[in-house]
């Protein structure tokens, strides 16, 4: 049973920095890839970034493209989102979810609520 739990949200400051962390365990994510997303309040879920588990290709939505890095530990099956020069836009719950490469995103964390105040 794939699981992935988020943690690292909070309330933030407009110009701060946050780092959100997904920690999934179930499987071997080998040919897997790890998206983030997120979910403003009122609105659709987005992309935010992907990082391919294997080769580390990763990608970034128009939104967070800059102002975001999206890293994995292999060793502790856990991918980060380091946000920086956060805005009162990026308010959102964010959801990690995995899939194999290719693929549909199958599985999806919890996720946790991002605030940006200003």
């Amino acid at each position: 049973q794939v699981q992935l739990v988020e943690s690292g949200g909070g309330l933030v400051q407009a110009g701060g920095s946050l780092t959100l962390s997904c920690a999934a365990s179930g499987r071997t994510f080998s040919g897997y890839v790890m998206g983030w997303f997120r979910q403003p309040p009122g609105k659709e879920r987005a992309f935010v970034a992907s990082i391919n588990w294997s080769g580390g290709g990763t990608y970034y939505g128009d939104s967070v493209k800059g102002r975001s890095t999206i890293s994995r530990d292999n060793a502790k099956n856990t991918v980060f989102l380091q946000m920086t020069s956060l805005k009162v836009e990026d308010t959102a719950v964010y959801y990690c979810a995995t899939g194999p490469v290719g693929g549909t995103y199958a599985y999806w964390g919890q996720g946790t609520q991002v605030t940006v105040s200003s």
